[in-house]
């Protein structure tokens, strides 16, 4: 089975995906945006050895109007000085203007701040052994440890249907309900899409899903659609991540991708299903934010040995991953 394992949106290391700045030296907001899931290349999971009015009014006319020309030139100038002061201090101007003005203005690539954002967390991750056998996905930046989903809003997820081999009926929900009971995150199923798989995927579809960040993508897929499953890789699957001055980072949008006829060889296994569904879980823990690990022992080892459910340290990771912090700024 196949994963388009790793950080498949984590920031480019060739400087393609470096920040752009203006002459001032600050990173204007479409700066950030144009940063925003940048993609980097996908590392697959491999299969088993089988397997975004006016009113006039008489008397004073011209009085009143000169005191409204003095009163609209005041604010006026009183505007500019505003934006004035807040753009040559870049730090102001990027974390209380930019990121409130942009969903707004035309072609904005990003939603509104804070759709669906609560106070506290929807869940909470269990209580698990301690266990170091897991690996997190890296941060593209130095000054956070790591990246989660926002644990303080629902996690919206579509299928697009086509090409589901027979016998996987119910398996993306069942493998939804296994991650969200180990990292406490809250699921949303938001039903069926014609939206297909892309690298190029945009984080923000209005037209599509509204005003709100695109939702997660699981998609049926092949070789033919998508060459990086060609071969014994049975998945792909990764977040984007999203950056806002001042708030952490938190992983948007997301695909996992099943290659449908390797699903349908699996299937002709008396645990069959069981697999399918370990391979849905896998990719959907690299959704998340987990990474590969080197013991064969844990649903996240590079090469699935069979496994059909999380290992100790997958736990470990998703309970940690179900701790991240609330993101509203976004």
């Amino acid at each position: 089975m196949g994963a388009m394992d790793r950080d498949w949106y984590h920031e480019r290391r060739d400087g393609a995906g470096k920040l752009r700045r203006s002459p001032s030296g600050r990173v204007p907001q479409w700066a950030l945006d144009d940063a925003v899931g940048v993609a980097s290349d996908p590392h697959p999971w491999r299969a088993p050895a089988t397997h975004s009015r006016r009113r006039r009014r008489a008397g004073l006319r011209g009085s009143r109007r000169r005191a409204s020309r003095t009163r609209s030139s005041t604010t006026a100038i009183g505007v500019v000085l505003l934006v004035a002061l807040l753009y040559a201090t870049p730090s102001l101007f990027d974390r209380f203007v930019l990121p409130i003005t942009l969903p707004y203005l035309p072609g904005a690539n990003v939603p509104p701040r804070g759709v669906e954002a609560q106070d506290s967390p929807l869940g909470t991750p269990p209580l698990v052994p301690a266990s170091g056998a897991y690996q997190l996905l890296p941060s593209p930046t130095e000054s956070q440890d790591w990246v989660a989903v926002d644990p303080c809003r629902p996690v919206h997820y579509v299928v697009r249907p086509d090409n589901a081999p027979p016998g996987t009926e119910g398996l993306v929900q069942e493998a939804v309900a296994e991650v969200s009971a180990a990292t406490g995150l809250h699921f949303v199923d938001d039903g069926l899409t014609t939206e297909g798989p892309s690298e190029e995927r945009d984080l923000y579809q209005p037209e599509l899903y509204g005003r709100t960040w695109a939702p997660l993508l699981i998609t049926w897929t092949s070789p033919a659609e998508i060459p990086q499953l060609a071969g014994d890789i049975a998945g792909l699957g990764g977040s984007e991540y999203a950056y806002v001055p001042g708030e952490p980072l938190v992983y948007v949008g997301g695909q996992v991708q099943i290659d449908a006829p390797d699903a349908t060889g699996m299937l002709a296994y008396p645990a069959g299903r069981d697999l399918v569904r370990a391979t849905l879980m896998h990719e959907l823990t690299h959704v998340v934010g987990l990474d590969h690990v080197d013991d064969p022992r844990e649903l996240m080892y590079e090469a699935n040995t069979g496994l059909v459910s999380f290992g100790p340290g997958d736990r470990a990771g998703l309970a940690l991953l179900g701790s991240g912090p609330c993101a509203p700024g976004h």
